[in-house]
């Protein structure tokens, strides 16, 4: 079971950037930026039920679902960013328990970009996408 305080698999406020710009409608789509660095931590954000998958990104900012938003993903050890616009489906509000973590899930589009940061996702964890373990969530 994995501990959301543990600072390995922690995926809050210094690896996210968030540049206000809106994400209303008639708003260009919120940018965010997520970098994980470890492999528990990509585990516990990929969403791989969603259709075309999809990842959990913590952010106390509030979002709707069907919001859209950039998502600019890096990962592990991996200096490539993988940029892909996405729609908020998933939302962990804030003050929602110690367990949870605040922030959205958000489902990847079925365009390059979607099939990319999926498929590096899927390679990343390997067999590890076979595990029961918790994620941010289920």
């Amino acid at each position: 079971m994995s501990d959301p305080a543990d600072p390995r698999l922690a995926i809050a406020a210094p690896t996210i950037g968030i540049v206000p710009n809106g994400n209303g409608a008639g708003n260009r789509p919120a940018v965010l930026s997520l970098s994980i660095k470890e492999k528990a931590a990509l585990y516990a954000a990929y969403m791989p039920y969603l259709k075309h998958g999809g990842i959990f990104v913590p952010t106390n900012r509030p979002y709707n679902i069907g919001d859209e938003v950039y998502l600019i993903l890096t990962l592990l050890d991996d200096p490539t960013r993988i940029p892909v616009a996405g729609k908020v489906v998933w939302i962990s509000p804030s003050g929602g328990g110690a367990s949870k973590t605040p922030g959205i899930g958000v489902h990847f589009p079925p365009d390059d970009s979607g099939i990319m940061a999926r498929r590096r996702i899927e390679e990343a964890l390997g067999a590890a996408l076979r595990s029961s373990r918790p994620t941010h969530t289920i």
